[in-house]
């Protein structure tokens, strides 16, 4: 397999701490040889770990588009409602590209991503990362062996942590849906998106449920100030205050993410000033906490899946229910039980989940995806998770939103698909 080269929008998050990593470790893979990213700091830092030249460093995305095509993919890393654009001048140039999930906050440019990919015959790879973890992957496995038989329920939930919760979509980018996505497409795509592969059944309906519950500002405490830095009199005893989550030395797991300053000092600095360290209570978010979900498959199964924000771990825990056995898995833990109905045998299958806060699948699926881009000429294979097969489980997002909106409305995605204008 050749080097290819890369271009990279947006050096936050998933820039900095996967595909980065990815090619400081696998150089003969992977080398990035442009970056565009707003912020000064991790602009110029990300450039001088890479050694990507000065004419290829951009503040904007648009400007990476001004001098034509320069590499061989494109790995787009921007906020939700900037992925649409680049993801089709992309297509357009001829890159091959790598996206952050969701595809976009709209159904109809999914539709047309999708259809843009096959139009342009460009690979385009939406970053559903756990399809390549050893835990989800082996599931599968057993799935196709035929050791469930025919599945009829699905039950999985995700427990996204109030840590997560508080950070992302109450204080953080993922707060406000018009701002970016609902939390079911933001966060939960990835759940929908498993549902739907292990399924392997088109999803006929969705119904919906949920709401802000918790994080508003009916909820603040007698006592509580605007930040949880100015004097706030409940601040101690509060499970959320920033303090306690900001400032944890010496690795800062969450402190690196809201400031590049990580001296105490500028910890400080970025709770006074920034939206990291405001209440709670008090922040502009609007996207749920807790969210459920009913899907109906073409076979007549079923699947439920159930999202809170209100848990203390960050843990994934799966029921596959079949005619001849059944799964019952926490991915937290890496290991899923395998139970044989006809010779009552328990199978525990323990995978490696090391390596990434994904179970293990974000080097699986960046290696898959540039493997595919290599033999895409002679094998032009969209992918495990290209934008046709994850155009399914957005339409089941976008539906179960419409879905809630509408006091639990049932929505046929039949329905959705003849409609692309369907609001959420």
């Amino acid at each position: 397999m050749k080097t290819l080269t890369a271009v990279l929008l947006g050096a936050g998050s998933r820039g900095r701490y996967i595909y980065g990593p990815y090619a400081e470790k696998f150089p003969n893979e992977l080398k990035i040889i442009a970056v565009a990213e707003p912020d000064d700091e991790r602009r110029s830092r990300f450039a001088e770990i890479h050694q990507i030249k000065p004419e290829f460093v951009y503040d904007t995305w648009e400007k990476a588009f001004e001098q034509g095509r320069m590499a061989d993919v494109m790995i787009i890393c921007t906020l939700d409602r900037m992925h649409y654009m680049p993801a089709m001048k992309a297509m357009e140039l001829g890159y091959h590209v790598m996206l952050e999930k969701p595809m976009s906050p709209s159904m109809e440019e999914c539709i047309q991503l999708e259809q843009a990919s096959l139009r342009y015959k460009r690979l385009l790879a939406v970053t559903h990362v756990l399809r390549y973890s050893p835990f989800w992957s082996g599931i599968k496995k057993c799935m196709e062996d035929g050791e469930l038989g025919t599945v009829g329920t699905i039950q999985l939930t995700e427990n996204v942590g109030y840590r997560h919760m508080t950070h992302s979509y109450v204080r953080g980018n993922w707060r406000n849906a018009e701002e970016t996505s609902p939390m079911i497409l933001a966060k939960s795509c990835h759940d929908l998106d498993i549902i739907s592969w292990l399924m392997n059944q088109p999803c006929t309906s969705v119904s919906s449920y949920g709401s802000l519950l918790h994080f508003k500002a009916e909820h603040a405490p007698e006592g509580s100030a605007d930040r949880c830095i100015d004097g706030c009199a409940v601040e101690k005893d509060c499970a959320f205050s920033a303090l306690k989550m900001y400032m944890q030395p010496p690795h800062h797991p969450w402190a690196r993410y809201m400031t590049n300053d990580l001296s105490q000092e500028g910890i400080l600095k970025a709770l006074k000033e920034g939206p990291f360290g405001r209440c709670v209570y008090r922040c502009d978010n609007n996207v749920v906490d807790h969210q459920v979900v009913n899907m109906l498959f073409a076979n007549g199964a079923n699947a439920s899946f159930i999202m809170s924000g209100l848990t203390q771990s960050g843990a994934r825990r799966v029921q596959i229910m079949g005619t001849h056995g059944e799964i019952i898995g926490d991915m937290d833990k890496g290991a899923f039980t395998l139970y044989r109905y006809a010779s009552g045998e328990q199978l525990e299958i323990r995978c490696n989940v090391e390596g990434d806060g994904h179970g293990g699948g974000d080097e699986r699926m960046v290696s898959a995806f540039l493997c595919d881009v290599c033999q895409f000429d002679r094998n032009p294979s969209h992918g495990l998770t290209s934008a046709t097969a994850s155009l399914q489980s957005h339409l089941m997002a976008f539906a179960a939103e419409h879905s809630r909106l509408h006091e639990g409305l049932a929505v046929n995605l039949s329905d959705m698909q003849e409609n692309e204008a369907m609001p959420v």
